[in-house]
């Protein structure tokens, strides 16, 4: 069943220095007027605790303009990620070529990523909707279009480690599944019951599982990868969602 397959989830330079010891020659009075002797004499500059002062203080008003900074950068990246996949169907009119440019798309974002510990966060909880995957058997391409699902949610609870995938028109099948953390952003899968039509009750196999790794993760939008190399990405719908358990 294709919804089956949906997996859930610098130190300053000290070379840079302004001081320089400089070497004098002066007439020794017990000497001929030949003769010279070097003395070395420190010349200190006062620039010198200035600009130390001065990188330091680049150093320190650095830190909140690259965070900006890197809010603008997602935020940029988020949007041209949404603008190439809007015209294809959720995919299935993607090209080779189009699915590389979203790939390609997608790993700016996640390199972006400002939810480091995506399965502690509470920004993952609710209903999600698929809004572009690789997965075909998702995506159902070898079907009549008005044989496959017109929208397809995705649901996960972190607190329950409970996740649920739902089709809607033509089929409404569901699954439900339970997760087992693998680290902070990756969860094992492992599905236990489908509905038919939503509400014919049928025991998955032991073998239907599978693994997601949440790559980014903010308020509006998810990536996610699955163990079989899909990309999924989702756009939130309803945070106050919850899983059967």
């Amino acid at each position: 069943m294709a919804l089956s397959s949906l997996p859930l989830l610098s130190p300053l330079n000290t070379t840079d220095t302004d001081f320089h010891p400089k070497l004098l020659h002066f007439n020794s009075p017990s000497s001929s007027s030949s003769s010279h002797f070097p003395v070395r004499f420190p010349i200190y500059h006062t620039s010198h605790s200035l600009a130390i002062s001065e990188k330091w203080r680049a150093k320190v008003s650095f830190f909140p303009a690259f965070l900006n900074n890197k809010r603008k950068d997602a935020s940029t990246i988020k949007q041209e990620l949404l603008d190439a996949i809007a015209p294809l169907d959720r995919g299935a009119d993607a090209t080779l070529e189009d699915q590389q440019t979203i790939d390609q798309i997608a790993r700016k974002l996640e390199a972006v990523n400002p939810t480091k510990n995506p399965l502690k966060s509470n920004l993952l909880d609710g209903k999600w909707e698929l809004i572009y995957t690789t997965s075909q058997s998702i995506l159902q391409t070898k079907r009549p279009k008005l044989l496959r699902s017109v929208t397809n949610y995705q649901a996960i609870n972190a607190d329950t480690l409970r996740a649920q995938n739902m089709e809607s028109w033509p089929f409404f099948n569901q699954v439900t599944a339970d997760l087992t953390p693998v680290n902070t952003r990756k969860v094992a899968v492992k599905f236990d019951t489908f509905k038919i039509a939503g509400f014919i009750p049928v025991k998955a196999p032991e073998t239907a599982r599978g693994s997601l790794e949440i790559t980014y993760l903010d308020e509006e939008l998810r990536v996610s990868r699955g163990d079989k190399g899909n990309l999924f990405i989702l756009k939130m719908v309803d945070p106050t969602y919850r899983v059967p358990v």
